[in-house]
């Protein structure tokens, strides 16, 4: 796999992407600050640019499917660069209303290149190498998420915010060199056609895939557990800072998730050969509603980090399984589609997890907040665990379906 160019582009153009991207998160929370005093009217404005992401799930699916996805990655980067512009425009003008275009532009080219991204991977490595690969691929975003967070913070200090987004933009552009120099075989993994037949293709064509391979709709369903802790986590991490009275504490929770992030996606790879996908789904699904429960004490540092520490852990094991097992049991002439669906899943859940955060952090305050998320995980944990952990995967390993 090291020998691979393809691998070192794409884990070299993760990280540069990465760095972007939270610089970007890092300046969106700053402005909004700013701007926007009530947590709900924030989540109503990131929730307005999931909501174009959404809608154009499907044919983003379809059309990466039946093109090109070095092509359809190289189009999402140049529109998630020319996107930045409006960012500028906003921090010029403050203006919440170009912050929302540059919203709207941003998540519609993450709704065609993630989807592109996810079914390229098992292009470039063998299905038996695909596990390590999701998990270093993870890591790596995981870095660029440390490093970018610190680096942005230190960067908000010296200079000016549209300062941050201009550096967004340089990395932006990065990954957009980096993708030309790809150079993936898709003869087997995708069919050329016309484009009269890929009309006739329907988006719909997924569901019956799904149904039909119970562990693929267990996971599905899975994922909902760690979107309730992820839909709001920026927003928790600004009123943990507000309750603790201390500006540093946000530093050191995105470091403590990113580096235990690390450890769990480097623990799955020895564990996985011996135990089941299922029960490492869910393992960590427990683990992940107990780390919510344990921010009840969020007024106390040590807690919080040790709260962030057991997440960061428990989506490092998590989600890296998650992805191999969609990636080795969907078949790969449906992978565009099913990961565009799986994309406006979570685009969807994670919406509806934003908006009720907002609404609820201006109504109970995050500690009762956490408790009832937490509690929300570990029921819906236990109900899939007594509807489902009788059913087994085709084998202990995850493997290809022949």
């Amino acid at each position: 796999m090291w020998k691979n160019r393809n691998v070192w582009i794409l884990l070299t153009g993760e990280f540069i992407a990465g760095l972007g991207l939270w610089f970007g998160i890092i300046g969106n929370l700053e402005f909004m600050q700013d701007m926007l005093p009530s947590d709900f009217l924030k989540s109503l404005l990131l929730a307005g640019g999931l909501l174009a992401g959404i809608a154009v799930g499907p044919y983003a699916g379809r059309l990466t499917d039946h093109s090109s996805k070095k092509r359809v990655m190289l189009i999402a980067g140049f529109v998630r660069a020319v996107s930045v512009i409006f960012m500028l425009i906003a921090i010029a003008t403050k203006s919440i209303w170009w912050m929302a275009i540059f919203l709207v532009l941003l998540q519609i080219s993450a709704a065609f290149y993630f989807p592109a991204l996810q079914a390229a991977l098992p292009m470039v490595v063998s299905d038996k190498e695909l596990l390590r690969l999701n998990g270093v691929h993870m890591n790596v975003s995981t870095l660029s998420r440390i490093i970018g967070t610190g680096l942005a913070g230190l960067l908000l200090v010296i200079m000016p915010l549209s300062m941050l987004y201009v550096s967004s933009l340089v990395a932006y552009i990065g990954l957009f060199i980096l993708t030309w120099f790809l150079d993936i075989d898709e003869s087997k993994g995708i069919q050329q056609v016309k484009k009269s037949t890929l009309e006739k293709t329907s988006f719909k064509d997924v569901f019956p895939i799904i149904t039909n391979l119970p562990i693929v709709y267990m996971t599905l369903i899975m994922t909902l557990v760690p979107v309730l802790f992820l839909g709001g986590f920026n927003l928790m991490v600004i009123n943990i800072s507000e309750i603790q009275d201390s500006s540093a504490i946000k530093g050191w929770i995105y470091t403590a998730e990113g580096i235990s992030f690390m450890i769990g996606a480097f623990f799955i790879k020895q564990i996985s050969d011996r135990i089941t996908p299922y029960f490492i789904l869910f393992a960590c699904s427990f683990l992940i509603g107990l780390s919510e429960v344990m921010l009840y004490l969020a007024n106390l540092p040590v807690v919080t980090i040790a709260a962030f520490v057991l997440f960061g852990f428990s989506v490092g094991c998590f989600f890296p399984t998650t992805a191999t097992i969609f990636q080795t049991m969907v078949p790969k002439d449906f992978h565009g589609r099913f990961f565009s669906f799986r994309n406006m899943l979570d685009r969807i859940s994670f919406q509806i997890v934003l908006l009720i955060s907002g609404f609820l952090l201006d109504l109970i305050g995050l500690q009762l907040m956490c408790v009832l998320f937490g509690s929300l995980s570990l029921i819906m944990t236990a109900i899939f665990y007594l509807r489902h952990h009788h059913i087994q995967p085709p084998t202990r390993t995850i493997k290809q379906e022949k």
